[in-house]
């Protein structure tokens, strides 16, 4: 199949969606389809990387979300780019710009439009004046006008489900939680390599280290994380705990650090190249995020892929997800997060819980996603096969017994 995938985000932006985007890319390719990126410019990339299918339309940044950018025009580029690639499928990644870019292709070479609905806005609207703008009724009202008409809709879990649903959207809703490509994450680092790296950090080779790994955003609650970190010190004050990440948030939460008096436990390794995150997974003890606002939890599966347990903000998502001591531990209250944390720093690792986190695996790897996502455009384009041929039939029955003059 040749597929166009539209989105206002990509690498070399940093966030969970690039990353969900790529890892359906580049599996889409392995399993032999064609794809083409359609997104914005941005500063650190060139205009086109012809070579991988890439192409960026003129942007600017988004309002209130500086390091976000929002495509400003060229849909008649688009759809000569599309006639050319001769596309069967177009699948958007975003409600915005190139979102509606590729509904318009779509229409305009009748071929199926699906969207995966990746972003909870309603847990977003503080970066637009305050929140003094939208509101959650705007937001559901904007959600189901945009996706009035898409061929099929990808909830990356029950939480998104259960959200449109409330919008009353009227298009057919799959849930396929983003996979993990198993490829990268299988990839083991040698004792040396990962002694190497903790040295790098400042952290000795027997240091218990906690990761949180994410946009370092007001939502993502990492200030619970570091309110935590005197508890889990006083019963294991060589723990550190290690940021990784940048974004809105990041001054605010040095900031407490200082003022917590925790500099020598707690450290900011800024942004990571996406294709170098996996040495941090398995560089750490145990993964911890005190986020309330994901969607389909990506990190929470890289850390399980990297062989490291997780101590997460409990959701829907970690309802599915953990359903053994192996793979991690929710919490919803600071005390469950700290005995969560000292439950893994306190306890050998063992060839048993490695199996539990193995087995998982399949469940959420890149290929039985993709497998999942091909079944969809498939489906979508048998509908409207069968939609045309309907409303063919209709076309002729009306002229048939159309009244003689």
């Amino acid at each position: 199949m040749n597929i166009g995938i539209f989105t206002d985000t990509y690498f070399p932006q940093v966030s969970g969606v690039a990353t969900s985007i790529k890892t359906l890319r580049d599996e889409l390719i392995a399993q032999g389809h064609h794809v083409y990126i359609f997104t914005t410019t941005d500063p650190k990339a060139k205009h086109d990387d012809v070579e991988n299918g890439i192409y960026r339309f003129a942007s600017i940044p988004f309002v209130s979300f500086s390091d976000r950018r929002i495509a400003v025009r060229g849909v008649f580029r688009a759809i000569k780019l599309a006639k050319k690639f001769q596309l069967d499928i177009v699948h958007n990644q975003t409600e915005f710009a190139l979102g509606v870019m590729g509904k318009t292709v779509a229409k305009h070479l009748h071929i199926p439009c699906l969207h995966t609905y990746h972003t909870m806005y309603q847990d977003y609207l503080h970066y637009i004046a305050n929140g003094h703008i939208l509101k959650p009724n705007d937001v559901a009202r904007l959600a189901h006008l945009y996706l009035k008409n898409i061929s099929g809709i990808i909830a990356p879990s029950d939480r998104v489900l259960d959200t449109l649903t409330s919008y009353h959207v009227e298009s057919p809703i799959r849930v396929i939680p983003t996979g993990i490509n198993l490829r990268v994450y299988s990839k083991r680092d040698s004792a040396e390599e990962i002694a190497n790296l903790r040295a790098k950090l400042g952290y000795g080779e027997e240091t218990p280290v906690l990761l949180s790994l994410s946009r370092l955003a007001y939502e993502k609650n990492i200030h619970s994380l570091i309110e935590a970190m005197p508890d889990i010190l006083a019963h294991r004050p060589d723990a550190q705990l290690l940021i990784v990440g940048d974004g809105p948030a990041r001054h605010t939460l040095e900031r407490q650090v200082r003022e917590m008096q925790l500099n020598d436990n707690i450290s900011f390794a800024g942004e990571i190249s996406n294709d170098e995150v996996y040495h941090y997974y398995q560089m750490a003890d145990v993964f911890v995020s005190a986020s309330d606002s994901e969607s389909q939890g990506l990190t929470y599966d890289e850390a399980l892929a990297s062989d490291l347990p997780i101590v997460v903000m409990r959701s829907e998502y970690t309802d599915q997800l953990i359903d053994d001591a192996a793979i991690g531990i929710s919490f919803q209250k600071r005390a469950d997060l700290v005995k969560g944390v000292l439950f893994y720093l306190n306890q050998p690792k063992n060839s048993e819980s490695r199996l539990k986190r193995q087995q998982k695996l399949h469940e959420i790897s890149a290929e039985v996603f993709v497998e999942k996502v091909i079944q969809f455009y498939q489906d979508c384009q048998n509908d409207m096969t069968v939609q045309d041929e309907l409303n063919q039939t209709e076309k002729s029955h009306r002229l048939f017994h159309r009244p003689r003059s």
